[in-house]
């Protein structure tokens, strides 16, 4: 019980991350946005067999984490929750590719194999970046950014209510689980098979909640709008943060440091 109780509150730490008051911090949402959208379409872009050349692009979420004071470890420990999910798909990779991509002196390596660490190390940087960029964000404010770019209201208030009732979900499911536990004597009522039942009640549980937020909000005069309190106004910094991050991404992509510095190590040995 008190595991699910730990995992529920840990899905707002991001948020409460969010609350700092850090340089990273202080960026207008849009540009973090922005920045974090062209960091994402650039890793994307690397070809399946050069992971050497995605390297470089760790400083991104390295310096939003460092910057904005937002713990290593809590962002590894998200990306080992959701890493199984990637593994099971990039997996089958070294099964189905195995011509030679490589040499490593008396090993040869195949292309499955580096597909595989390309598409495990697109999954860690991309991944990363969303996760610092809502820990120096806040998914609100992430949200509130998205509309004033031009992306449809409905779709951003209809985001911004899913991560809100992810919240309705957890209270009504650690609530369930602890009379479950209050109500077991030894082994009796933990079995499997409870679970069925269980889930049914939650997804009932959860829609009278829902439904009791909902006439709550239109009591307090909800008319289908998300006010924000934050000013509109972007700065010449944040225009700089999101021109000189991109011009660093771009720079990186066409041209492979790396290699080059691989060459020139090799040349001083």
């Amino acid at each position: 019980m008190g595991s699910i109780d730990s995992s529920f509150f840990d899905i707002g730490h991001l948020d409460a991350l969010s609350s700092k008051q850090t340089p990273m911090h202080r960026v207008d949402p849009r540009a973090k946005v922005l920045t974090t959208i062209c960091f994402i379409v650039v890793v994307i872009s690397f070809n399946k067999y050069d992971p050497a050349g995605l390297a470089p692009m760790v400083i991104y979420p390295m310096a939003i984490m460092t910057i904005g004071n937002i713990p290593f470890s809590f962002i590894m420990k998200k990306l080992l929750i959701a890493s199984p999910f990637v593994l099971s798909v990039a997996v089958f990779n070294p099964i189905l590719d195995r011509s030679p991509a490589m040499d490593l002196g008396l090993f040869s390596v195949s292309g499955g194999f580096v597909s595989f660490v390309s598409i495990m190390a697109k999954y860690v940087l991309t991944v990363s970046a969303g996760l610092a960029l809502i820990a120096c964000t806040g998914f609100d404010s992430i949200c509130s950014a998205a509309a004033e770019m031009g992306v449809p209201r409905v779709f951003t208030i209809q985001l911004l209510f899913l991560y809100r009732y992810i919240f309705v979900l957890g209270e009504e499911a650690v609530r369930m689980t602890r009379a479950r536990a209050l109500r077991s004597f030894g082994d009796k009522g933990l079995g499997m098979g409870v679970y069925g039942s269980m889930i049914g009640q939650l997804l009932l549980r959860t829609m009278d909640r829902a439904q009791r937020i909902h006439l709550a909000m239109l009591c307090r005069g909800f008319d289908g709008e998300i006010h924000h309190s934050r000013s509109s106004k972007i700065r010449l910094s944040d225009v700089l943060f999101f021109a000189g991050w991109s011009g660093l991404f771009v720079m990186l992509r066409l041209y492979n440091f790396p290699a080059w510095l691989g060459k020139e190590l090799g040349r001083l040995i």
